[in-house]
């Protein structure tokens, strides 16, 4: 079983439109890698070269923002991954 994954709409050009698409891992560095092998460049935009969560993206599993990779991820977890807003 997979978990299910919703994207903001600034990387929906990655998914090919679609906002929520499936992907699979026991963690969250695994389902990044699953995502990127099915939507080449998703990892990028949310991932920086250091391994980490890029400052200006929120992700949250089960509800509960995870700023770290290892971040478990269980079978039908739901999970979202936000661009920040900011402006001025």
């Amino acid at each position: 079983m997979s978990a299910s994954v919703r994207v903001s709409t600034h990387l929906h050009s990655y998914t090919g439109g679609e906002s929520t698409v499936e992907a699979e891992g026991s963690t969250l560095a695994e389902l990044m890698a699953d995502l990127d092998r099915r939507f080449p460049g998703l990892r990028f935009r949310v991932i920086d070269e250091q391994d980490h969560i890029r400052p200006h993206i929120n992700v949250f599993v089960r509800r509960a923002l995870v700023r770290d990779l290892k971040s478990p991820i269980s079978p039908g977890d739901d999970v979202l991954i936000l661009g920040a807003l900011s402006g001025g």
